[in-house]
């Protein structure tokens, strides 16, 4: 079947088809043209509205850190500030005879001083028991200075008495002792201590029946040789045990008596060479 017999036969002249036919392409051009002229509007209208936001969120976020730069730091900047108070002028005035000259800070220097230890002259050894025996008193405590109760007990023993005492003297620490016991655990001034005027034994040892006894268990000693003004120099390594040497080693005090033998000194006992026995333990 031909075009022109189909066209006839359905009623519909080849002009008006070909009419039809332009009509709905330039219906669809100008619809095409419609939506570009759409789209480029919405395009426009998004920038537009995107560079509002910006400028709004912008504007917002100066307020904001401008309030809280206000806030913290008064009407004025921190360099403005520190620029007014060195030149006692804004940075905005001119460098002219009402300003004050401009004086350079002196820099800041540190100076770190470490104050080191008594120098000690120690020694630790490990001891077996043994037994100190003597004469005890109980007497006050002091902690620099002659202890005129301890030299008045030791006064009221005859000489012969302190030469029978060395004579039983038989193991370290050797000749005549001056052993403090159930000393106050914190050291107080004035609190009583017992002063035993004592020599050691050995732990078998009998002792008089008229002497004073403490049996000392074995146990390590810490040993503090010291030599100079007597007591100071005894009373400062006393004191320099318990602030510096203990603290920067690895031993403890443990119970028992503290004993003092003088190992050497002057006439008059203004200088002596000394040893400080402390029990110690790791």
């Amino acid at each position: 079947m031909t075009l022109a017999a189909s066209s006839g036969s359905l009623g519909v002249s080849r002009t008006k088809l070909a009419q039809s036919g332009q009509s709905s392409r330039y219906r669809w051009r100008q619809s095409a043209v419609c939506c570009r002229k759409v789209i480029a509007s919405c395009r426009r209208r998004i920038s537009t509205s995107r560079a509002a936001i910006l400028a709004v969120t912008i504007a917002w976020a100066g307020d904001f850190f401008g309030a809280i730069a206000a806030i913290t730091s008064g009407s004025e900047s921190p360099t403005r500030r520190s620029f007014r108070t060195v030149r006692k002028a804004p940075p905005s005035a001119t460098c002219d005879a009402t300003a004050a000259p401009f004086t350079p800070q002196a820099p800041l220097r540190f100076r770190l001083t470490v104050e080191g230890s008594t120098p000690m002259d120690t020694r630790v050894i490990d001891r077996p028991a043994f037994r100190l025996i003597g004469h005890a008193a109980r007497v006050p405590l002091i902690h620099q200075g002659v202890n005129p109760h301890i030299q008045a007990h030791i006064a009221s023993l005859p000489a012969s008495e302190h030469q029978r005492l060395k004579a039983l003297s038989d193991t370290e620490p050797a000749g005549l002792l001056q052993v403090s016991a159930d000393v106050d655990p914190d050291y107080t001034q004035g609190s009583e201590v017992t002063y035993l005027h004592a020599v050691a034994v050995n732990a078998h040892t009998p002792a008089p029946e008229d002497l004073d006894v403490i049996d000392v268990p074995a146990g390590q000693w810490a040993i503090f040789r010291t030599c100079g003004p007597h007591p100071a120099t005894l009373q400062a390594a006393w004191a320099a045990t318990a602030t510096e040497w203990l603290p920067s080693n690895p031993w403890r005090l443990r119970p028992g008596p503290s004993i003092v033998a003088i190992l050497d000194h002057t006439p008059d006992f203004t200088t002596a060479t000394c040893e400080l026995w402390l029990p110690v333990e790791r």
